[in-house]
């Protein structure tokens, strides 16, 4: 009885040790396909930024941009920033990347050097103190810039990001001409958006689908090199 109990067990073991196996090689199949097919998916990365928040209006353009599986560069402005700590989280919770963008925006050239530097230096201090981090990008209000703005942004070891497309979004842009100035981008290439207007949120999902039909993604900037990269 016992060998013939042993012997009716033989069958179903068999069975399930090759489905396990199968399995096994199912898992194993799949895994290795997916990252070279998710990678394959994007043929080159584009910077997306927004300046002048966290605003009452962040939630909104975190949630589109969630939505539609995009990640960006927010250019925070240390005023806001300090103002709202909630929402600065709720960006870098989301997934997004903050950069620096003065504490006051006034036009820097303008300034001397130590009003520079408090520019610069108190919005570090404000992101980081609201949970974003030490910003390693900095943009200058206006896109203002000369020498004496690039020595206190190497102070800080802050790289500057301008920008390769403006969006004029703060220019009362329509929600085409916004989407239509994404259509722009090519690899590597950084658009200027802002945080506040309406017609920026309702941009973002078009700007998800022109961006995957061209095979680009959303991508970090790299401090190394100003451009868009692989996140």
């Amino acid at each position: 009885m016992s060998g013939a109990t042993r012997r009716s067990h033989h069958p179903v073991t068999t069975a399930l040790t090759a489905v396990t196996l199968a399995a096994a090689a199912t898992l194993a199949v799949q895994t290795a396909h997916a990252v070279p097919a998710r990678a394959a998916g994007c043929t080159g990365y584009v910077g997306l930024t927004f300046d002048d928040g966290p605003s009452g209006n962040t939630p909104n353009l975190l949630n589109a941009l969630k939505q539609n599986g995009l990640r960006a560069t927010m250019f925070n402005e240390g005023q806001y920033a300090a103002a709202n700590p909630a929402q600065v989280r709720a960006q870098v919770a989301a997934g997004m990347w903050v950069g620096n963008h003065s504490y006051t925006h006034p036009h820097l050239t303008t300034l001397s050097q130590a009003q520079i530097d408090s520019e610069i230096s108190r919005t570090q201090q404000a992101i980081s103190a609201a949970g974003g981090g030490t910003p390693q990008l900095f943009r200058p209000p206006y896109g203002e810039t000369n020498s004496t703005v690039r020595t206190v942004e190497a102070k800080y070891g802050l790289t500057q990001i301008i920008w390769d497309v403006d969006s004029q979004d703060w220019n009362g842009a329509s929600t085409d001409a916004i989407v239509a100035a994404a259509g722009r981008l090519t690899n590597g290439q950084v658009i200027l958006m802002h945080d506040w207007p309406a017609n920026t949120v309702a941009a973002i999902p078009r700007i998800a689908q022109g961006l995957a039909a061209r095979g680009l993604c959303a991508g970090r900037i790299s401090p190394q090199t100003g451009r868009a990269v692989a996140p």
